[in-house]
Protein backbone atom coordinates (compact mmCIF):
# COMPACT_ATOMS: atom_id res chain seq x y z
CA UNK A 1 0.00 0.00 0.00
CA UNK A 2 1.64 3.44 -1.03
CA UNK A 3 1.65 6.01 1.15
CA UNK A 4 -0.97 8.15 -0.85
CA UNK A 5 -3.61 5.44 -0.42
CA UNK A 6 -2.48 4.99 3.35
CA UNK A 7 -2.84 9.21 4.03
CA UNK A 8 -6.20 8.82 1.91
CA UNK A 9 -7.64 6.11 3.91
CA UNK A 10 -6.71 7.44 7.05
CA UNK A 11 -8.35 11.25 6.16
CA UNK A 12 -11.24 9.01 5.48
CA UNK A 13 -11.28 7.17 8.65
CA UNK A 14 -10.54 10.32 10.66
CA UNK A 15 -13.76 12.11 9.47
CA UNK A 16 -15.92 9.14 9.55
CA UNK A 17 -15.29 8.19 12.79
CA UNK A 18 -14.76 11.40 14.56
CA UNK A 19 -17.85 12.65 12.86
CA UNK A 20 -15.54 15.81 11.58
CA UNK A 21 -17.74 18.69 9.56
CA UNK A 22 -15.18 18.53 7.14
CA UNK A 23 -13.86 16.97 3.79
CA UNK A 24 -11.11 14.35 3.81
CA UNK A 25 -9.08 16.16 1.30
CA UNK A 26 -8.84 19.25 3.54
CA UNK A 27 -7.45 17.55 6.13
CA UNK A 28 -3.59 18.67 6.17
CA UNK A 29 -1.37 16.20 6.13
CA UNK A 30 1.09 17.82 8.79
CA UNK A 31 -1.40 19.48 10.80
CA UNK A 32 -1.69 19.04 14.49
CA UNK A 33 -4.79 16.52 15.11
CA UNK A 34 -5.69 17.82 18.93
CA UNK A 35 -4.87 21.68 17.85
CA UNK A 36 -6.05 22.16 14.49
CA UNK A 37 -9.13 19.72 14.68
CA UNK A 38 -9.63 19.08 18.46
CA UNK A 39 -9.10 15.47 18.90
CA UNK A 40 -8.59 14.32 22.33
CA UNK A 41 -7.67 11.30 24.50
CA UNK A 42 -11.58 9.90 23.77
CA UNK A 43 -10.76 10.44 19.74
CA UNK A 44 -7.63 8.92 20.36
CA UNK A 45 -9.07 5.82 21.74
CA UNK A 46 -11.21 5.96 18.70
CA UNK A 47 -8.67 6.06 16.34
CA UNK A 48 -6.89 3.21 17.66
CA UNK A 49 -10.29 0.90 16.59
CA UNK A 50 -10.36 2.94 13.63
CA UNK A 51 -7.10 2.07 12.78
CA UNK A 52 -6.54 -1.54 13.72
CA UNK A 53 -9.81 -2.04 11.65
CA UNK A 54 -9.00 -0.30 9.06
CA UNK A 55 -5.49 -1.71 8.72
CA UNK A 56 -5.79 -4.85 10.29
CA UNK A 57 -3.21 -4.23 12.56
CA UNK A 58 -2.41 -4.59 15.96
CA UNK A 59 -1.76 -1.64 17.90
CA UNK A 60 0.20 -2.47 21.77
CA UNK A 61 -0.15 -0.70 24.32
CA UNK A 62 3.55 0.24 24.06
CA UNK A 63 2.54 1.98 20.55
CA UNK A 64 0.06 4.35 22.10
CA UNK A 65 2.24 7.31 21.92
CA UNK A 66 0.93 10.36 21.42
CA UNK A 67 3.22 11.59 19.07
CA UNK A 68 2.69 8.42 16.56
CA UNK A 69 -1.04 10.28 16.58
CA UNK A 70 -0.29 13.88 16.58
CA UNK A 71 -0.89 14.24 12.66
CA UNK A 72 -1.84 12.44 9.50
CA UNK A 73 2.03 12.02 8.80
CA UNK A 74 2.83 10.64 11.98
CA UNK A 75 -0.10 8.22 11.60
CA UNK A 76 0.84 6.97 8.43
CA UNK A 77 4.47 6.93 9.36
CA UNK A 78 3.40 4.59 12.04
CA UNK A 79 0.75 2.49 9.47
CA UNK A 80 3.33 1.78 7.31
CA UNK A 81 6.33 1.14 9.60
CA UNK A 82 3.33 -2.09 11.18
CA UNK A 83 2.32 -3.03 7.55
Amino acid sequence: MDILHIESKLKDMIVERLFLQVAPETIETDASLVTTYGVDSVCLLELVVGLEEAFGIVIEDGDFDVRNFSSVAALRDFVSARL
